[in-house]
């Protein structure tokens, strides 16, 4: 599905991602973990097309899409929610879900919103009509989600989808996304220091200092591993 291959972002003259190589197969959940500051945001962003590498391969489904805009990226088939979920607050819940309409192919802006989305987070059918700046974080969360499921994606980018959320949704977030990858064949690539929810994914990335640095199945999940890439 996503391969990134040799991978080396800057900022300016500061070396941020060190060739860095990732997969993501089809129909898997890829996690990527470490300490604050050292570059997973920025490889989520670079994989989105809002930041440039200077050198290194990104392939969705075989095709390099090094050269595609965000939104290019987006109707091939990425969903991206980031870090902070940036829901449009002044807007309701329903105009934000029917935003995420602008990723499909061929934009059919006419297209309702599907009883599928309900089905993964039922408290958003009882508030389309309320603003999304009134909603908890958790049930933010939950609409940003939606919002990027409305796209029809192929690829679901999660940078930190428990942060600053109450333990009851953390576990509710990450039933209903090992359901749309069960259900749909979605992959799905996260940022994550919540140990359940990395637990829940089939692989993990491990970087330091702009680089991977460890990588293997999270059933193998060392203790070592996680006391040094986890914040528990």
């Amino acid at each position: 599905m996503l391969r990134v291959s040799g991978l080396n972002v800057y900022y300016g003259e500061s070396h941020i991602l060190r060739n860095v190589d990732l997969s993501v197969p089809c129909g898997q959940m890829v996690c990527l973990i470490g300490r604050n500051g050292v570059g997973k945001t920025t490889l989520l962003k670079t994989i989105v097309g809002l930041l440039k590498p200077r050198t290194g391969a990104i392939e969705l489904m075989d095709s390099p899409i090094n050269t595609l805009s965000p939104d290019k990226r987006a109707r091939l088939g990425i969903g991206y929610v980031p870090q902070g979920r940036e829901i449009i607050p002044r807007v309701t819940v329903k105009e934000n879900l029917l935003l995420g309409l602008e990723a499909r192919p061929g934009k059919r802006r006419n297209a309702t919103i599907p009883e599928s989305i309900f089905e993964l987070f039922p408290v958003l059918k009882t508030m389309l009509g309320r603003m999304g700046g009134d909603l908890s974080g958790g049930q933010q969360q939950q609409l940003a989600i939606a919002r990027a499921l409305m796209g029809e994606p192929k690829l679901l980018v999660l940078d930190e989808p428990t942060e600053g959320i109450q333990p009851s949704i953390i576990l509710e977030i990450e039933a209903a996304v090992r359901r749309i990858i069960e259900e749909t064949g979605i992959s799905v690539l996260l940022v994550e220091q919540h140990l359940h929810f990395v637990r829940q994914a089939d692989r993990y990335y491990a970087m330091q200092k702009g680089g991977i640095v460890a990588s293997g199945e999270t059933s193998e999940l060392s203790r070592d591993v996680i006391q040094q890439f986890l914040a528990v």
